[in-house]
């Protein structure tokens, strides 16, 4: 195949998505000695990091390497080079070399000391810009022309650019508002490239409630609880946190956590089964015990107040989900406390999802990154076929594995001489 990107004559780098990964591939690439274009579709970048950033900025995590890794379950391995090259001391050397300084949560999860993504994303900006790295906004990528050029749609019409390498970093598909559509999908399946579905990650999923009860604890959180689920390898998996109730299902950083296996198992068998102990720090016995005791003029809501902690809407929960007579019956009733089945139907849309699955196949890139049929035309950041809970691990993934394109795109410019030189030769 033709590469798509073919004047090794020109040493510019062009760089499409101005998220996290594309600035970190102009920023790897421009101090390299390469000089950078970056493309953006939206009348600014790095919009979706600021969005990340309202809630306090998480950078990247602070748990030893082994466990940090594990994180990106089946992806690990393909991704353990580059998280290895930028992890995240790297990260918090990063920011402080910006001038933003870092700390460690009580969670391990590291923030800016001002819990703001802007202040970060200006010095960030600002240093690029000083670097050299000209950006170009309201430029949506259309593709290749049969030239080999990168083609765009501008506020002044159709564009052609060329340029000796580029460096994709298209995001995924989630929030699209923000300009992570997936557009560039049948884009790139088009050349053949290997693009697995794109589908929601870190998302909510939808329930069957009742309309009473999701009218009156729609926006409650349900905590502390310890969910229990299976995955499709038949393993158990158990984690405390806590979820919120929506109008139509569940969300909220438990569910987040869990979503990947949740949405295997949807798309496998149509339902997948949550298993909750909405009682996790009073033992069988205790609640038992107390749960046998007369209740006298007391409600059942009451009683299950005084006798086992639960508020009013977990109290709630059980109701959607036991037949009545269990709730008057103490062995029944401990035993959905302990271990009460939400059925998940469906995983909300893929826009509403914090980040998404599916991508690029790793199988498709060199360890640069850079797609094997296509020469010269690199992938970084949510585009790739990975995922991860939210943590850190998303920046940190996005930042790695931009870096990695955009010092891979840099080399490959360098050295475009050298190849047309040799490919001369070879002509003689």
């Amino acid at each position: 195949m033709k590469p798509l990107i073919d004047n090794p004559a020109r040493d510019t780098l062009a760089i499409i998505g101005g998220g996290p990964a594309g600035l970190m591939a102009a920023e790897a690439a421009v101090t390299a000695g390469v000089s950078v274009d970056l493309f953006d579709s939206m009348p600014s970048v790095g919009r979706k990091l600021l969005l990340a950033g309202k809630g306090g900025l998480n950078l990247t995590h602070a748990e030893p390497f082994p466990r940090f890794i594990c994180r990106y379950s089946e992806r690990q391995k393909p991704l353990e080079s580059h998280l290895r090259n930028f992890d995240a001391e790297s990260v918090r050397q990063w920011a402080a070399d910006l001038g933003i300084d870092t700390f460690v949560g009580s969670s391990q999860r590291v923030f800016p000391l001002e819990m703001k993504a802007a202040p970060l994303l200006r010095a960030w900006l600002k240093r690029l810009r000083s670097l050299g790295v000209r950006f170009h906004v309201r430029h949506r990528w259309q593709g290749w022309n049969g030239a080999g050029d990168l083609l765009f749609d501008t506020p002044s019409g159709p564009l052609g650019k060329r340029a000796g390498a580029a460096v994709l970093a298209l995001g995924g598909g989630s929030w699209a508002r923000l300009g992570s559509d997936g557009t560039w999908c049948p884009i790139l399946k088009a050349h053949e490239v290997d693009v697995r579905p794109l589908r929601p990650a870190n998302c909510g999923f939808d329930v069957t409630w009742t309309a009473r009860f999701a009218e009156r604890f729609a926006g409650a959180p349900v905590k502390p609880v310890v969910a229990l689920i299976q995955d499709l390898h038949g393993q158990t998996v158990m984690q405390r946190g806590e979820f919120v109730i929506t109008g139509s299902g569940v969300e909220g950083s438990l569910i987040y956590a869990l979503s990947a296996p949740l949405r295997d198992s949807i798309d496998l068998h149509g339902h997948a089964d949550f298993h909750i102990d909405i009682a996790p720090d009073r033992s069988v016995e205790r609640l038992l015990q107390n749960l046998q005791k007369p209740r006298g003029h007391l409600s059942l809501s009451n009683h299950l107040r005084r006798a086992a902690g639960l508020d009013a809407v977990k109290i709630g929960l059980l109701r959607e989900h036991v037949a009545k007579d269990e709730l008057e019956n103490p062995e029944r009733l401990v035993s959905a406390i302990k271990n009460l089945p939400i059925r998940l139907r469906a995983a909300r849309p893929l826009d509403e999802a914090i980040s998404s699955a599916g991508g690029v196949a790793f199988e498709a890139l060199n360890e640069q990154l850079m797609i094997r049929d296509l020469p010269g035309v690199f992938c970084s950041g949510e585009m790739l076929d990975w995922e991860a809970p939210t943590g850190g691990y998303l920046l940190t993934a996005c930042l790695a594995t931009g870096r990695t394109a955009g010092l891979g795109a840099a080399d490959w410019i360098k050295h475009s001489h050298t190849r047309v030189c040799d490919a001369r030769l070879a002509g003689l």
